[in-house]
């Protein structure tokens, strides 16, 4: 799945969500593994528990969990938590 596409579905499906998709490890031709990494950030996590930001997230992402993507690593963040990181 492209990373383009990964992004869009989020964004689409999360307020206001800005995400930047990525591959954490070498995509080995032999053994693909559709391994990514997210960082999500979207006033929609203000107040929620990060396991209900990351539900957001694979809620956005619906079936592709399980037929495209095989793992997720997510970093979710409000804009002011995410401010305050790059600070």
């Amino acid at each position: 799945m492209e990373l383009s596409a990964i992004e869009d579905l989020i964004e689409s499906h999360i307020e206001d969500a800005d995400a930047t998709v990525s591959r954490p490890r070498t995509v080995d031709q032999d053994h693909e593994d559709d391994h990514y990494a997210a960082v999500v950030v979207s006033p929609a996590f203000e107040g929620k528990s990060l396991v209900q930001q990351h539900q957001l997230v694979y809620d956005a992402l619906g079936d592709h969990m399980t037929t495209d993507i095989h793992a997720m690593e997510l970093k979710t963040y409000t804009p002011e938590e995410y401010a305050a990181k790059e600070e």
